[in-house]
């Protein structure tokens, strides 16, 4: 078969041939890949930087994707093999960590949804409670994951989406899809923090994607504005793109009634993952979820690798004719 395959970390993977996976154990067979998205996971799956790496090579990444069982039936499925991942023709996988799709399932459109979607739907149906008409302001909203979050947000029954991010212009256009309020996240730090606490200090769940200086800076000033600091409010760290680490004031642990939780692999477990998977597929099928997909053949593996990323995109790999 052909595939996307890493022999170094220090460069991405290359298209060319492969062996062909076989099935070794009971619940695993082998699929036709048609098709898997490029996610920001995927790319530190090839550098090696994520924190389930093995370091072992050669490897095929990819995390997901939909494909055709021997029978027909198409399937969303997680790899569940760390070296013989989704960008490839076949793949070997676990039929108990797949899901089967509605008949009117778009698989470009699962494969590019799925994965950003997933992350705020989990975080909000299993690492949290939230009540009808809850509040959330989303830290990091313009990229792919935050602007799932906001649709996600909304349709389970958020009152309030405050959206917040640096892209002026892509905030102004989440107004169209959830978002209630956005807060503009470039400019001076403290600036920033403040207009946050100005904005968000009555929200109950913080969905953050950025974690880092913002995170640590905003805190304060969101707790020391709240009408009432003995309401909860639940701070769920998902992704580390302005920094892995974060300064937490030990104020804001005392002075209002503050949690900061993750969500992520490990807090959910896999069957809470495929629980969910379901659900988010027919919200995705029947289109009350939205992304960007765009396709490129598997064959151009390597130029799009190296080509700038949109955070608005979502590339997906199908084979190559």
């Amino acid at each position: 078969m052909y595939a996307a395959v890493v022999r170094s970390f220090d460069s991405g993977p290359k298209y060319e041939f492969f062996d062909t996976p076989e099935p070794s154990a009971n619940h695993e067979v082998l699929i036709d890949v048609l098709a898997s998205g490029l996610h920001p996971r995927v790319r530190s799956q090839a550098d090696g930087s994520h924190y389930t790496s093995t370091d072992e090579l050669p490897l095929i990444p990819g995390i997901d994707g939909v494909g055709r069982l021997p029978d027909g039936r198409l399937v969303y499925f997680v790899a569940t093999d760390s070296v013989l991942g989704a960008f490839a023709d076949k793949a070997v996988i676990d039929l108990r960590c797949s899901v089967p799709l509605p008949a009117h399932a778009d698989p470009v459109l699962i494969a590019a949804a799925m994965n950003p979607a997933m992350s705020s739907w989990v975080t909000l149906r299993r690492r949290v409670q939230v009540q009808p008409g809850f509040k959330v302001l989303i830290m990091g909203a313009t990229g792919n994951s935050g602007q799932m979050a906001v649709q996600i947000a909304k349709l389970l029954g958020a009152s309030q989406v405050i959206a917040a991010g640096r892209d002026q212009e892509r905030l102004h256009s989440l107004t169209a899809i959830g978002a209630d309020v956005t807060v503009c996240l470039a400019g001076d730090p403290e600036a920033v923090a403040r207009r946050l606490g100005e904005t968000a200090a009555e929200v109950d769940i913080v969905i953050d994607y950025l974690w880092g200086k913002p995170a640590g800076l905003a805190m304060l000033p969101i707790l020391t504005r709240r009408s009432d600091r003995s309401r909860l409010l639940t701070w769920i760290q998902i992704g580390s793109v302005a920094g892995a680490d974060a300064v937490i004031p030990s104020a804001a642990l005392r002075s209002a009634n503050f949690q900061i939780i993750g969500s992520g692999q490990g807090s959910v477990t896999p069957a809470g993952y495929m629980a969910e998977f379901p659900a988010l597929i027919n919200a995705i099928s029947d289109g009350k979820l939205t992304t960007n997909p765009v396709v490129f053949p598997l064959s151009s593996v390597e130029d799009v690798w190296n080509a700038p990323a949109d955070s608005q995109q979502r590339i997906v790999f199908v084979p190559s004719v």
